[in-house]
């Protein structure tokens, strides 16, 4: 680590840093072109560092920059330890951890361990033939009788997951493109090289990772096919409905047992560098169990999320309370961490058909939650999901399932940072994917000199959870669902905090509990309390009261 950032951010004295930590995800490509080249790069990031340290978050999560071919842009590894000349060199990483530590902002970074690229070396070596030192490394398997894959498993990119290859006349499995083929975790060797990838960027100074599908790192060794699943319990928010993956019950091509033991070989790497990690668990079907069991105790991961509040209904009041109410259940011993948007899904703005004044409930919503929060680039501004033409596209799996389902394009489009120009701020070259004209509008720069503006609420949103420890580390209690209405408090020591959040474009009436409270949160839409003791919450109102 560079010595003049480790002083700034000593993890190890404060282990418990990334708990109810608010984290920006930025996605790279489309964050800050800094070269002209139409693509965002490392360099970007570090000239938007101030704009990042004004949003008040604790930490970045940058998305892959890793050496890559970009079949699936980054989540497609060629090296794990180098970084793709389109994003710049190991320097401007170190640049990058470098501004953020200096603005006292953490740096977590994307690991893809579950598989590679067809062009990494490794799997170079290890399709070459069945004797080779690596030829264990991937997962390979000798087809049935007939010539067909070796197991029923679906690709959540369409079609089998399992790609035949002529030189070990074997299969190989891949969970996603068939150029991203899976690693073999069986195998204690892989295990020891992707952990040492941990601890080399671990010494860079990274603060932590977010790590891609960390329930997908082990398949069934005995290769057996996943049941059907009843068409009453195919729930479409991991792939999209047309997508036949979500027809099986997937018990044996992911969510295997034996990730537990890997996962305390990793947390024991970064333990000495007090480094965490967000894990994303896709799953639609025991997505909250397993996080659960993932960041149960201190040997495993700190936190996980699940796909809960990335589907695509919006969430009722009944629904928030059933979520949060099955997390105690299943992950009492553990730690949540929720979002509303990636680079996975379509902007919550437009899944959810919000208004603005729907976008700031939520956001205020999310920033009292029981768990750490990620925010989405483009989030804070309010962006909706960008309508990206089908002669524009980039990403496979749109391309793969056009039209009933768009592909990911829509979220991924650039950063807005001024509006003076049709590449809003983002690059002098001709962007990567297009700039949607109707973002222009809400970039920063207009947002900026607009206090009504949505960036100011999440800026002040972000303020006010900071400012309050009970909504940083505290517990929860009193999970309530009455009408529209979802309630809850969050305590830590003598700080009680009482939350409740009209979900719906219809006044709700609130029925404050007893006891002597002071109106906070003003700044937010607090709702103030009627002369009849009750609380008329207008449309997506809130009210936040602090207990004296």
């Amino acid at each position: 680590m560079n010595s003049a950032t480790a002083p700034l951010m000593d993890n190890a004295a404060n282990q418990d840093w990334w708990r109810g930590a608010t984290i920006y995800q930025i996605y790279p490509r489309s964050y800050q072109d800094s070269n002209g080249d139409g693509i965002g790069d490392l360099a970007g990031i570090v000239q938007r560092m101030p704009y990042i340290a004004s949003l008040g978050v604790d930490a970045i999560w940058i998305s892959p920059f890793f050496v890559s071919p970009m079949k699936d842009f980054g989540y497609d590894v060629s090296d794990y330890c180098d970084v793709d000349p389109m994003f710049g060199t190991l320097a401007d990483f170190d640049a990058v951890v470098d501004a953020a530590h200096r603005q006292g902002i953490r740096v977590m970074i994307d690991l893809v361990l579950s598989h590679t690229s067809v062009q990494h070396a490794w799997f170079g070596e290890s399709c070459r033939d069945k004797t080779n030192s690596k030829a264990d490394w991937y997962v390979w398997a000798d087809p049935k009788p007939d010539g067909t894959p070796p197991t029923n498993w679906l690709s959540i990119f369409g079609g089998s997951a399992w790609q035949w290859d002529g030189r070990r006349e074997q299969y190989y499995l891949h969970n996603f493109l068939a150029s991203q083929p899976d690693l073999n975790f069986h195998n204690e060797e892989v295990q020891d090289a992707l952990l040492d990838v941990a601890t080399f960027w671990l010494n860079r100074g990274v603060d932590g990772f977010r790590l891609d599908t960390i329930n997908f790192y082990f398949h069934d060794a005995e290769l057996r096919d996943n049941p059907a699943l009843p068409i009453e319990q195919r729930n479409a928010s991991i792939a999209p409905s047309v997508n036949p993956y979500n027809h099986q019950e997937h018990l044996f091509d992911k969510n295997r047992p034996e990730n537990l033991a890997f996962l305390r070989r990793l947390r024991s790497v970064m333990e000495p560098f007090g480094a965490a990690a967000v894990g994303e668990v896709g799953d639609a079907q025991f997505g909250l169990e397993i996080l659960g069991q993932y960041t149960a105790g201190d040997e495993l991961m700190q936190m996980c999320y699940a796909f809960e509040f990335l589907a695509r209904d919006q969430p009722t009041a009944l629904r928030i309370v059933n979520v949060l109410s099955r997390v105690d259940e299943v992950a009492a011993d553990g730690w949540a961490c929720w979002a509303f948007s990636n680079h996975d899904v379509q902007r919550h703005a437009t899944r959810w058909n919000l208004t603005p004044a729907a976008q700031r409930m939520f956001a205020t919503l999310i920033m009292c939650l029981r768990g750490s929060v990620c925010l989405y680039q483009g989030e804070e501004l309010g962006l909706p999901e960008a309508d990206v033409s089908f002669d524009d596209l980039r990403d496979p799996y749109g391309i793969e399932f056009w039209p009933e389902f768009r592909g990911r394009d829509g979220c991924r489009t650039p950063m807005v940072w001024k509006p003076s120009n049709q590449n809003g701020g983002f690059s002098d070259g001709q962007p990567w994917l297009p700039v949607a004209s109707e973002h222009l509008a809400l970039s920063v720069a207009a947002q900026e000199d607009d206090p009504s503006a949505i960036l100011h609420h999440y800026r002040k949103a972000i303020r006010f959870r900071q400012a309050h420890p009970a909504l940083v580390v505290g517990e929860h209690s009193d999970l309530k669902a009455d009408g529209d209405v979802v309630s809850f408090s969050r305590h830590l020591g003598d700080q009680t905090i009482l939350c409740a959040f009209n979900v719906s474009n219809t006044p709700s009436d609130f029925d404050l509990p007893n006891g002597d409270w002071q109106s906070i949160g003003s700044e937010l839409g607090s709702a103030n309390m009627s002369d009849d003791g009750m609380m008329h919450l207008g449309p997506w109102q809130v009210c936040l009261r602090l207990k004296r």
